[in-house]
């Protein structure tokens, strides 16, 4: 049988394990899917979910690059500025690369801070 100090390690460890790992938000509305699938809005399957986004846009704070990644898939682009900084892009409409591209396409832009954490998430 196990003693009671060995019973509260042990409790004490799944604790500690199950508080360093987070789960990703459920965006509503979105299905991923259709979003990764939707490389540079081409298909049309992101403008559908415009009105989802602007709502869950909020949940998309403060997550890291890797969690951004694996939610939202890949960006349609990405750019590097200064201080480490880094702006990843997702066309929600038609974008430069579709054959149907609007000239001022809605996006998504995410800003990521040196620790690559999102800060600042945009529609425009």
């Amino acid at each position: 049988m196990y003693s009671f100090k060995q019973l509260s390690f042990l409790l004490f460890f799944f604790v500690l394990l199950s508080s360093c790992s987070s789960s990703l938000p459920t965006l509503e509305g979105i299905d991923l899917e259709l979003w990764k699938g939707d490389k540079n809005g081409c298909n049309g399957d992101r403008s559908k979910m415009i009105t989802a986004i602007t709502k869950e846009k909020e949940k998309l704070k403060v997550l890291s690059e890797m969690d951004i990644i694996q939610l939202l898939g890949r960006p349609d682009e990405n750019d590097l500025l200064q201080r480490s900084q880094k702006f990843y892009v997702y066309y929600l409409e038609p974008g430069p690369l579709c054959d149907q591209s609007k000239a001022e396409a809605k996006k998504l832009i995410l800003r990521m801070n040196a620790m690559s954490l999102t800060k600042e998430v945009q529609i425009k």
